[in-house]
C-alpha cells in the first residue's frame, strides 16, 4: 500500500491498492446500522465476506512488497477477517434475514493489522519514504487502531449478550475502512514527477 520500485512491482501495488479500496467500501458500508436494518444479517454479512475477500487479495499482491515482515503479517490478518466473517455470516443463516447483527473486527485479525502497520510506519521513517508514503501508512495505522478499539468495543460482557461498547463497535469498524479506503486511493494517486522535471 505504497509506491513501489520497478514497473511489474508497481502494478502489483496498484492492484492492491484497488483491492483494498473495494474490501474497505465494503465493510464501512456493512458496518452502517442503517445498512444492516435495510438489507438483514444475511445480506449484511454476505458484503462484509466480500470485502475480507478482496483485503486478502490485495495483501496476496502486495506480499514482499516493499515490507516483507510487514506484508505478511497483514496477509494474516485478512485470513483471520476470512474466518470471522465467514463465521458471523453462518451464524446468521439459520435465524434468517431478520436475524444476528453483522460481522464485528476479531481481537487476532486487528492484531495482525496493527503490528504490521506499526512496522511499515517504523519502516517509512526510518527509509525516509515520500510523503504520500508516510500519510498512507499513518492512515493504515489510524484505521488498525480504530479496528482494535472495535474489537474491544464487540466484547461481550460476561453472562450477557451486551457489548462492552456498542459506540466503538461501530465506529471503530466504520472509522477503521475509510482511513484504509483513503489510504488505498492515496497508493492509487499518480506518483509525483520529481521538480526537477516539473520545472521543464
Amino acid at each position: 500500500m505504497s509506491d513501489g520500485g520497478g514497473g511489474g512491482e508497481r502494478r502489483r501495488l496498484l492492484l492492491s491498492d484497488a483491492s483494498f479500496a473495494v474490501g474497505s467500501v465494503c465493510f464501512a458500508f456493512a458496518a452502517l446500522p442503517s445498512v444492516a436494518v435495510a438489507l438483514g444479517a444475511i445480506v449484511t454479512n454476505v458484503v462484509f465476506v466480500v470485502g475480507s475477500v478482496f483485503f486478502t487479495l490485495g495483501a496476496g499482491l502486495a506480499l514482499g512488497v516493499p515490507n516483507r515482515s510487514s506484508s505478511i503479517i497483514q496477509f494474516v490478518g485478512t485470513l483471520f477477517f476470512n474466518a470471522s466473517t465467514t463465521i458471523a455470516l453462518a451464524a446468521a443463516v439459520p435465524a434468517g434475514a431478520a436475524g444476528g447483527t453483522g460481522w464485528r473486527p476479531d481481537a487476532y485479525g486487528s492484531i495482525c493489522f496493527l503490528v504490521s502497520s506499526l512496522i511499515a510506519v517504523a519502516a517509512v521513517a526510518r527509509q525516509r519514504g515520500s510523503r504520500r508514503d508516510g500519510a498512507g501508512a499513518v492512515l493504515n495505522l489510524l484505521g488498525s487502531v480504530l479496528f482494535g478499539f472495535a474489537a474491544v468495543g464487540a466484547f461481550e460482557l460476561p453472562g450477557t449478550d451486551a457489548l462492552l461498547s456498542v459506540f466503538w463497535t461501530g465506529v471503530g469498524t466504520v472509522g477503521g475502512a475509510v482511513c484504509f479506503l483513503t489510504a488505498a486511493v492515496i497508493g492509487l494517486l499518480p506518483a509525483p514527477r520529481p521538480l526537477a522535471l516539473r520545472t521543464k
